[in-house]
């Protein structure tokens, strides 16, 4: 599957035999409702068997708790926001082979309302950018209307630029899964992963307290003909930090900004940390579960000859790398990134760590169906 300029553009995140969750104390009113990503309160049926996501990346989450999260969910949108065609496979079809049907695509206005209604979800999970109105909206209402509950697992999209309100990412990660916890009824599952996340968070705070962070340029959209689009300072930029690095000073904007080769020439960074993924492989990396790193290595050995790129430090001393999109915006895979960045950015201080153990650690305890590589490259012998 290839994605035009324009659609990447937008782009720019147990019952085994008849799978049901049941709530747990349900007939306890607090046990019946739940407080979203946004803040709302909203009452749950005793048992969800049948979950609809307007956005694919939901899914993962899901398989952190659950064996068979595909067997939950009757409908999901936006799957080009996996980012991966094997994550997509993996996760697109029922125990009976029967497939999860699409309800939209990667923008708002393709998601179906009747599709949605005509699955009879239990619950649908929604985001800012699938449901601007967070719950005022059309999408909202009109599901509410014939008894479908609706929650957002997001809402990070829908703030304002220049605001004030971000939070740490892990901080939201480990609010998302105790959300998810008690969905799936996984509550103490959910708090062994997030204390399994704090642990690693941690150790890479630790060492990094009273180290001086490098400069770096992390690329949210790496493609060959184009130039130069920074992370912005929340979400992105703020992994980046956690993990010993030093944004573009003249990016402000929350999410993301493009600047002039001439500004990043000037910023000089030390460490360059492009972006890639399994669609419009065309025009970027193609960097993911299950993708072949040798045509990613020369993708990525591509963008470094743009204007402009060989009189940065980072392609001079051979500081180049490329991570795969879902370790930013797959909220329980952004440990990785922290992991592999650290290491990046500070090679000697981390030359002990092993991020792909800890990516073989996360397979072995929380995934049912392993998470493959690569889901970064490098340039350079620290890959």
């Amino acid at each position: 599957m290839l994605l035009n300029r324009r659609k990447f553009s937008l782009l720019l995140g147990a019952a085994m035999a008849a799978p049901s969750v049941a709530l747990a104390n349900a007939g306890a009113d607090a046990s019946s409702h739940i407080t979203d990503m946004a803040g709302r309160t909203v009452k749950l049926p005793d048992h969800i068997k049948r979950i609809v996501l307007l956005d694919a990346r939901d899914i993962l989450s899901m398989a952190i708790l659950h064996p068979s999260p595909s067997d939950l969910v009757v409908g999901w949108a936006d799957t080009a926001r996996l980012d991966s065609e094997i994550l997509r496979t993996t996760y697109d079809r029922h125990a009976d082979g029967s497939l999860i049907e699409t309800v939209g695509g990667s923008s708002p206005g393709t998601v179906s309302h009747e599709k949605i209604i005509a699955l009879e979800p239990d619950l649908v999970v929604a985001t800012a950018f699938s449901e601007p109105g967070l719950g005022n909206g059309e999408l909202t209402q009109r599901l509410e209307q014939v008894g479908i509950p609706v929650i957002f697992s997001n809402v990070s999209s829908n703030v304002p630029s220049g605001s004030k309100t971000a939070t740490n990412p892990f901080d939201e990660m480990a609010a998302l899964m105790r959300m998810w916890g008690k969905i799936l009824d996984r509550r103490n599952r959910a708090e062994e992963f997030i204390s399994f996340v704090g642990k690693h968070q941690k150790a890479i705070a630790d060492r990094l307290a009273g180290i001086t962070p490098t400069q770096a340029y992390l690329e949210i959209q790496s493609t060959y003909d184009d130039c130069c689009w920074a992370a912005g300072q929340q979400i992105w930029g703020d992994l980046l930090r956690q993990a010993g690095g030093r944004n573009l000073s003249v990016v402000e904007a929350p999410w993301y900004a493009q600047v002039s080769i001439e500004q990043l020439m000037a910023e000089s960074p030390d460490v360059y940390i492009a972006s890639g993924g399994a669609y419009a492989a065309e025009i970027r990396p193609a960097v993911g579960p299950g993708l072949d790193p040798v045509p990613a290595r020369a993708a990525l050995e591509r963008l470094t000859g743009r204007t402009g790129f060989s009189t940065l430090p980072a392609v001079i001393n051979n500081r180049v790398h490329c991570v795969w999109t879902g370790l930013l915006t797959i909220a329980p895979l952004q440990i990785l990134f922290l992991e592999v960045a650290a290491k990046w950015l500070h090679p000697d201080l981390f030359a002990d760590l092993s991020p792909q153990q800890t990516l073989d650690d996360i397979n072995r305890l929380y995934l049912g169906t392993p998470l493959s590589g690569p889901c970064w490259i490098s340039l350079g012998d620290n890959a």
